[in-house]
């Protein structure tokens, strides 16, 4: 029994997750190049191996002529005296098998051998990682930190790194060596091929991670809150500032199951869990409406509106706000105002009640003859009652850099109530 060879094999299996029959393909195909290059062909080699215990025999399979004067190829081969001698019953024509022994072989011949079983080892290691990510492709794992390269970070997923590049990683995130992270694999980008469309087996596949990027909430929640993740609720749309603050959109397709409150948990239990994955990051979880006026009133929570006026056909909305709301409406260095346009796909201009008074198109009388708005708007009592007659389809074809914001600059010094989350 060859127990170094199935010791080899083994170990081979676990660590690599090959199977056992590829590797002792493998090491047939090893013997096979070693044979070509010792003797120039091997047409007529054979390898019998036993796959249960490693034994091996190597076996030249020559045919029989009358006498050594008739040989041509010795390797093909062998007069009829030489071959009595393995099988006294052998006559001219038949064949023979010849046992060879591997230290026969060259120390190039072995050398290729050698090179031809890493070969087939490495392109089965990298088959099986692909196999195994490929799958896992647009889905959260949770890896361990190796090691920093440059300004990128190395994740141990176990049988594979991932690179978490610079431009993936959260602002003023410190990751630290064996430390456990949650990533988002977004690309298994596979080896470049050659100009013979060759894959160069020596390199692996590319697992590209992140933990910036707005799917990594969204699979964060549906991990954590079960209704998320049986399709109770729905994520409607993600507007994220990696590090800082993300605002999700809900939808609940049973009655009977309030879509924030499932995704809060009980004393914010849920929703706690994923703002100490992403380190502190404040999440804002608002209301799904189809109305895309309710929609942008939800959006710029937790600032109060006065009315919104949304066009569905130019993805434009103008928004009213009481003057005291006008700060929080935009948020610190815009950044309320400016995901609540990502978040809805609308190009939102906000002022306040004051500043609507002289603003063409912020008025509601702009959009109603005198007679019809006194009938319809006398007693107006500042609530908006959200009709809207548009199409909106819940896709977002903006860039949420559009957005514009009308009036004065927050104070940045003044209330921090943008911060309260939803």
């Amino acid at each position: 029994m060859n127990n170094e060879l199935m010791e080899a094999i083994i170990m081979l299996e676990k660590e690599k997750d090959i199977s056992r029959d590829i590797l002792f393909n493998a090491i047939e195909s090893g013997f096979v190049a070693a044979y070509r290059n010792h003797f120039g062909k091997a047409d007529n080699i054979r390898i019998d191996m036993n796959r249960e215990t490693g034994d091996y025999r190597i076996l030249s399979v020559r045919t029989v002529v009358k006498s050594e004067d008739d040989v041509t190829d010795p390797v093909t081969e062998m007069a009829l005296k030489d071959a009595k001698l393995i099988d006294p019953d052998v006559k001219v024509g038949d064949t023979v098998e010849v046992e060879l022994k591997s230290k026969e072989f060259g120390r190039i011949a072995t050398s290729n051998a050698k090179g031809v079983l890493l070969q087939t080892i490495r392109e089965e290691e990298r088959n099986a990682i692909i196999s195994q990510f490929s799958d896992k492709e647009k889905t959260v794992v949770t890896g361990v930190v190796q090691r920093y390269v440059g300004k990128n970070i190395s994740i141990d997923l176990g049988k594979s790194d991932a690179i978490l590049s610079e431009n993936e990683q959260i602002p003023n995130e410190h990751l630290r060596p064996t430390e456990r992270v949650k990533v988002y694999i977004y690309e298994v980008k596979l080896p470049a091929e050659d100009k013979n469309g060759n894959k160069n087996a020596n390199r692996r596949p590319k697992i590209l991670v992140s933990r910036t990027h707005p799917e990594l909430v969204k699979k964060l929640f549906e991990n954590e809150v079960t209704e998320v993740h049986d399709g109770t609720v729905e994520i409607k749309a993600i507007a994220r500032e990696a590090g800082s603050r993300t605002k999700i959109a809900v939808w609940s397709n049973n009655p009977d199951v309030d879509p924030v409150g499932a995704c809060v948990g009980m004393n914010g239990q849920r929703v706690n869990a994923i703002v100490e994955e992403l380190r502190g990051e404040k999440i804002d979880i608002i209301n799904w409406d189809d109305n895309p006026g309710h929609l942008i009133e939800n959006a710029l929570s937790p600032a109060k509106v006065v009315f919104v006026i949304a066009d569905g056909d130019e993805k434009t909305a103008k928004v009213v706000v009481p003057d005291s709301q006008l700060s929080l409406a935009i948020g610190k260095e815009g950044q309320n105002a400016r995901l609540a346009a990502k978040l809805t796909g609308f190009k939102i201009d906000i002022k306040s009640e004051t500043q609507a008074k002289d603003a063409p198109g912020f008025r509601l009388e702009d959009y109603y003859d005198d007679e019809e708005y006194d009938e319809d708007y006398e007693g107006y009592d500042g609530e908006y009652d959200g009709e809207y007659d548009g199409e909106y389809n819940g896709e977002y074809e903006g860039d949420y850099e559009d957005a514009e914001y009308a009036g004065e600059a927050p104070d940045e010094s003044g209330s921090d109530s943008e911060d309260s989350e939803e």
